[in-house]
């Protein structure tokens, strides 16, 4: 037995190997891809809304968005949270979703260059304290401006500190070697 129900499916998933119908009306997204779209502009919004207002202003939002953003900081409630970016989301949608998007990979691009250069750095430090000498000069070698006497001072501290478990002395190298490379890049 056949129901009408069943005849319903068959004509909203139609085998797309079949010649079809003019009469046939394409159904457009489903659901579930609508919920995910609106759940992705809330994440959009709740990560416009932790960025600086410097970057935001070169969106040209409109009054309404940028009254809602500056409205964020305010709502403590969870749930008016949850609320309050769903607002957002919905003005987001009337902006020029392009400008935004290039804005948010561009935010993801410095945010990976970023952790690339802090993973780099620690590399370096866990290898100096490992290796010592060899990977201090190896270190002086990519960065020629940098002053070996503290450099090699910092790294048998940090050997010293590290085999006692305290965590001062590698902080110390770490920072030294940040400004060294901060210092090389212009």
């Amino acid at each position: 037995m056949v129901s009408e129900y069943d005849e319903d499916l068959e004509d909203r998933y139609l085998d797309p190997n079949e010649d079809k119908d003019e009469d046939v009306i394409p159904l457009g997204p489903s659901k579930s891809q609508i919920k995910r779209e609106k759940l992705a502009m809330q994440v959009l919004a709740e990560r416009l809304a932790g960025m600086p207002r410097a970057e935001l202003e070169r969106l040209n939002l409109s009054e309404a968005t940028w009254a809602a953003l500056d409205e964020t900081p305010r709502i403590k409630d969870l749930r008016a949270r949850s609320r309050h970016w769903k607002r957002i989301a919905n003005l987001l949608a009337r902006e020029d979703m392009d400008a935004v998007h290039a804005l948010m990979d561009g935010a993801e691009q410095r945010e990976r260059e970023a952790n690339a250069r802090h993973h780099a750095l620690e590399r370096w430090r866990e290898r100096m304290i490992a290796e010592g000498d060899g990977a201090v000069n190896a270190f002086v070698e990519e960065c020629p401006t940098v002053d070996r006497q503290q450099l090699r001072s910092l790294v048998r501290a940090a050997q010293r500190d590290t085999e006692r478990g305290k965590p001062d002395a590698p902080r110390k190298l770490f920072r030294f070697l940040r400004e060294t490379m901060e210092a090389m890049d212009p």
